[in-house]
């Protein structure tokens, strides 16, 4: 252990297991600093690990009986992941989350044919949220920078490339590549392999 974190790492890591232990009784492991906005509303599910610097901000739009964002068990979260909901986002067992992902359920304004001149011409901040629930299905892999937008559902065991930014969503085993993200090979049970799509 002293190999692998140093005197520093290990001191450190040790306040964080106080820290996670005192704060967050249910979680594995939390690393600080940590942001949670409106904890009553966000269920932090059972064995959560992080990185540091990650923010969670759970600001329903209207007063929900039930948490605006919810994970499964064994959930991890790399450095400074933002997850943002204000309506539902779902993130199920043993999903694995690199660093810098940004999930939310809402946006500033539409981007469709609903969009009036009227919203264009508001200050992004003063135009009305729009929000679409959020799932992220049992042991799916989000890549280094991975953006999910409003509306997203990934079946379990999707992989999303470095950087993707995933608009739509996918069906089970899929792996999910570019910007905007598409569908690049899919899983087949029967040859045991990952196979193109065919596109």
């Amino acid at each position: 252990m002293l190999k692998k974190y140093g005197l520093i790492g290990i001191v450190r890591l040790f306040l964080h297991i106080f820290r996670t232990r005192l704060f967050f009784p249910g979680a594995r492991l939390i690393r600080f600093p940590f942001e949670i906005r409106n904890h009553r509303y966000i269920d932090l599910g059972q064995g959560l690990t992080t990185g540091t610097g990650c923010r969670l901000e759970a600001l329903p739009s209207q007063k929900p009986n039930k948490p605006c964002i919810r994970f499964g068990k064994h959930v991890q979260l790399n450095d400074y992941v933002h997850i943002g909901a204000i309506q539902e986002i779902t993130i199920g067992d043993d999903v694995l989350i690199a660093s810098k992902v940004f999930i939310t359920d809402h946006n500033h304004g539409t981007f469709d044919h609903h969009t009036s001149s009227e919203e264009l011409l508001m200050a992004p901040i003063r135009r009305p949220l729009y929000a679409s629930p959020v799932h992220i299905g049992a042991r799916c892999w989000l890549g280094e920078n991975v953006v999910v937008l409003p509306g997203v559902s990934l079946g379990e065991g999707c992989v999303v490339g470095a950087s993707a930014v995933v608009t739509k969503s996918f069906p089970p085993y899929s792996l999910i590549i570019g910007n905007p993200g598409r569908l690049y090979k899919r899983f087949n049970f029967d040859t045991d392999r990952w196979e193109l799509a065919d596109n």
